[in-house]
């Protein structure tokens, strides 16, 4: 039994190069018992992951990634309180930078998360 605990979809510009579905589709494919779709600061391609895991009958783990100074941090979502936590951490650090980007420091990280 296989899982694969942090796949970037191509909502993370630049890095990743498919579809939320399509890898969703070839874990299922593979065999796999779950994915997580990790993109980076982001939960954009969670709903089309969702529909895909549905339809092929594969636990869907939803998360995201943080690339800090201190190197690349993958955060899942354990239950519906991990996932609003992760999803107030995402919307905190992307109000405070430019557009497509992010801001957050490792002390933050842990900060508001169980």
């Amino acid at each position: 039994m296989y899982a694969e605990l942090h796949a970037i979809s191509n909502y993370t510009f630049l890095r990743g190069a498919s579809h939320p579905h399509e890898l969703v589709g070839q874990a299922a494919e593979l065999g796999y018992q779950a994915i997580a779709i990790t993109d980076e600061c982001s939960f954009a391609g969670i709903v089309k992951a969702h529909e895909a895991a549905k339809k092929h009958q594969i636990k869907l783990l939803v998360g995201t990634e943080f690339q800090l100074a201190e190197g690349v941090f993958v955060l899942l979502a354990m239950n519906r309180k991990g996932y609003g936590q992760i999803s107030q951490l995402i919307t905190t650090s992307r109000r405070r930078a430019e557009k497509g980007a992010y801001r957050l420091q490792f002390s933050e990280l842990l900060q508001g998360l169980d």
